[in-house]
């Protein structure tokens, strides 16, 4: 059709956008700050709630790309100005383009553990988060301690930089409590005779197949939940973590030993997506992620004629909803363009 879409961001997100878009005839360009695609899921080793491969399942979103998608890596977006009725978009190479439309797929990040200093992240060695349990799952290596010891105790922390007014992070992040129960599922597996605690605000199993994979959870595997907030950890002489947390069903206070403790980290927009926002004033919701023009009815579209978003920049999704949207946000721009 001879009209020109410039995507920034090459996560699932854009990955997806960009092959719609390209089936239904436009120019596509997807632009992407790191050397390689894949955004987040690059780094996941399975996904809820059936285990399947992250590297398998982004293997098939990246061959739905055709070579009609050209993807100009390494390029760091540092100017998008809106000029009549098309974008110019800079990048920090000197790379330029004019796009009829522009989609924003610019993704989350995970919040820094390290900002909940009473957790101990980045202090005790023993304390690490979900995302870097992942990649030791990933990596295939032993599920050990940092003195190369099997943990006989795992402790998961809910909603670590999630629904945390100190943080000043009032939203849920939506997949943290699911992602949880797979790992602990995980963790049961490679290390069958372990305690595996989950210590939630409360659980949020939205998802299909969500509620029967937490009860498999307690059923087959024996995985403990401990309803209330983690207060702070502590580590003992020999490095195992101490942590106290209030049970408030019990209503009582527990001092629990862990070899082990995963903190469940929730996302934030992304540092580009806040760059982009204060440069294109677009609106924001409280949380900090774009505001579409209407979250229920126009949720791909922004104030700004010919400028979409896609994925999580406009809030914390699963994978599913991320494809689901893009997906959406392809035809809102087919749309817009054809008028």
């Amino acid at each position: 059709m001879g009209k020109h879409i410039v995507v920034i961001g090459a996560g699932p997100a854009g990955l997806e956008t960009s092959a719609c878009l390209v089936k239904l005839g436009f120019n596509v360009t997807l632009v992407e700050k790191e050397e390689t695609t894949g955004g987040h899921l690059k780094k996941w080793h399975a996904l809820f709630p059936a285990l399947l491969s992250g590297h398998e399942a982004l293997e098939t979103i990246q061959k739905r790309l055709n070579s009609s998608v050209k993807i100009q890596s390494a390029t760091d977006i540092i100017s998008v100005e809106a000029v009549n009725d098309y974008f110019t978009v800079t990048g920090h190479n000197g790379w330029q383009a004019k796009a009829d439309a522009l989609i924003l797929t610019t993704g989350f990040q995970l919040f820094d553990a390290r900002r909940k200093e009473e957790y101990g992240y980045g202090i005790y060695e023993n304390v690490i988060t979900s995302a870097d349990l992942e990649e030791l799952f990933a990596s295939g290596k032993p599920m050990v301690n940092s003195h190369g010891n099997k943990p006989e105790r795992i402790g998961f922390v809910h909603c670590v930089g999630s629904r945390d007014e100190k943080v000043n992070n009032l939203h849920c992040s939506k997949v943290c409590c699911i992602t949880a129960v797979k790992q602990a599922i995980e963790v049961k597996q490679m290390l069958p005779d372990a305690e595996v605690f989950c210590f939630y605000m409360d659980l949020r199993m939205f998802g299909r197949h969500y509620e029967e994979l937490y009860k498999e959870a307690q059923e087959k595997y024996n995985i403990q939940f401990i309803r209330g907030r983690l207060s702070e950890s502590t580590e003992d002489q020999v490095g195992n973590i101490i942590v106290k947390v209030e049970d408030t069903l019990l209503g009582k206070p527990l001092r629990i030993k862990t070899g082990l403790l995963v903190l469940m980290v929730g996302m934030e927009p992304a540092a580009k997506t806040k760059s982009l926002i204060r440069q294109l004033g677009l609106k924001q919701v409280p949380d900090g992620f774009i505001q579409p023009v209407d979250e229920v009815l126009l949720s791909n579209g922004t104030e700004i004629p010919g400028l979409f978003v896609a994925g999580a920049c406009s809030g914390p999704k699963s994978l599913a909803d991320t494809i689901a949207d893009a997906r959406s946000a392809a035809m809102a721009v087919a749309d817009f363009l054809k008028k």
